[in-house]
């Protein structure tokens, strides 16, 4: 089977399942207009330019996905020139996209002695008019400095909803730390982006 086809099967496989475009797109690490285009196969239309990022590798094991998130933020103290480490990245709080952006998050509050919140991206919403919102069961934003953490940006569409939600509600963002960066966006929003890798796409 090839990896487009095996893509398509297993973007219907979690549709049937129920999961949303939105919750698809995260779980497969591809854009909504990718999802969209597995999922409809529109003939005559042309495959979206996208890159799949499978790191389940890294992302199924407990102390590789711990070394990755101690390396991205090792990532963010090297380009902003902060001090060391144990003197702390000046956060108070640590947002972590859901559903890939958890993990990592919680492992990097951990390291900065932060408190964590969780972002439910609109994408992700069932709802006829779906909105994202932070988590009630975590740290609550305003009035805090907090740096987001995900693991991929696609389209760069989520990191501005919640760049501005974030501002919306009286946080300061101050940065934004992800795996995978497949747009070389150096900022969102004034927000800068720190990413490990750059994903280009040469047709």
């Amino acid at each position: 089977m090839s990896s487009l086809e095996d893509l398509i099967g297993r973007a219907k496989l979690l549709l049937s399942e129920g999961h949303s475009p939105g919750q698809i797109a995260d779980e497969l690490s591809l854009s909504m207009e990718t999802v969209t285009w597995l999922l409809t196969q529109v003939k005559g239309s042309a495959a979206p330019k996208d890159v799949h990022i499978d790191w389940t590798a890294v992302s199924s094991s407990a102390p590789l996905l711990e070394e990755t998130a101690l390396m991205l933020l090792h990532r963010y103290y090297t380009a902003k020139e902060l001090p060391k480490e144990s003197e702390g990245c000046d956060a108070g709080v640590i947002v972590g996209i859901a559903l890939s952006g958890i993990p990592l998050a919680t492992i990097i509050a951990v390291q900065e002695e932060a408190k964590l919140a969780i972002y439910h991206p609109a994408k992700q919403s069932q709802s006829e008019h779906p909105v994202g919102s932070v988590s009630g069961n975590f740290a609550p934003i305003s009035g805090e400095r907090c740096i987001i953490v995900d693991d991929v940006i696609t389209s760069g569409k989520t990191m501005k909803e919640v760049v501005k939600y974030l501002k919306k509600h009286g946080a300061a963002p101050a940065a934004i730390l992800v795996l995978f960066d497949k747009r070389g966006i150096q900022e969102i929003e004034g927000v800068p982006v720190f990413s490990l890798f750059r994903i280009s796409r040469i047709d």
